[in-house]
């Protein structure tokens, strides 16, 4: 296993902002909506602007269910507000009319999970059913903790979660990218941006569960406009 794959609570591009980042979106912060509209234009907006932006929308588990293969994803290309609210019409569409909700085809725990074991017993590893499904235990295998990471970060924005803020740092399908993720009274979701060094060149990720497609709508029809004249 390699410490390299993810490392949790670690500093990010908000320490370059705030002084305690893990601190300042907490509800009795002051200054906190400050906090909150400084954030998103920096990790989000700017990216978006530069065409750099993708938004994923997650659903599948329900009732403390977190099996791999049941976690479905739909990606959508995220060049401003309209296209968010382009994927919030789908889902409600989809709800209305009792379809089945957007997914694309591919496996984002599932398909990099197998071919992780596959990896690792063609290497001569012998692995246990045991580790096989038990996310804690796939760290035993190379690429197993980075997968780890990112299982725990989806779980929480299904599931909820006490922390307002976390950064971590994972190896995920982009490459190496800060995980900001955000636990607030607004919505929760996460923002995958790439470390400092490769900020203004390379891919970012919006990732939340579809429950909070209309409260992060609201958050950003709020925000992101307070910028455009600055």
């Amino acid at each position: 296993m390699s410490h390299n794959e993810a490392k949790e609570h670690t500093p990010g591009r908000l320490n370059e902002l705030f002084t305690d980042p893990y601190r300042a979106f907490e509800n009795d912060t002051d200054e906190r909506q400050l906090h909150i509209r400084i954030m998103l234009h920096m990790l989000l907006a700017r990216p978006m602007t530069r065409g750099q932006m993708t938004l994923r929308v997650i659903h599948g588990w329900e009732n403390g269910g977190c099996e791999p293969e049941d976690l479905q994803h739909v990606d959508y290309t995220l060049d401003g507000v309209p296209d968010f609210k382009r994927a919030v019409q789908d889902f409600e569409h989809a709800s209305k009319h009792n379809t089945p909700l957007p997914a694309d085809n591919s496996a984002i725990l599932a398909a990099p999970l197998a071919n992780a074991i596959a990896d690792a017993e063609a290497e001569g590893q012998d692995l246990t059913n045991d580790i096989r499904e038990t996310p804690a235990r796939w760290p035993a295998f190379e690429g197993g903790l980075a997968l780890y990471t990112l299982f725990k970060m989806y779980h929480r924005l299904i599931y909820g979660e006490d922390d307002t803020y976390r950064c971590t740092q994972c190896v995920t399908p982009l490459g190496m990218r800060e995980i900001h993720e955000f636990h607030l009274e607004e919505g929760e979701f996460a923002l995958l941006v790439p470390p400092s060094e490769h900020f203004m060149g390379k891919e970012s990720l919006l990732v939340l569960h579809e429950s909070q497609l209309g409260p992060i709508e609201q958050l950003l029809e709020e925000s992101l406009p307070l910028f455009d004249n600055f």
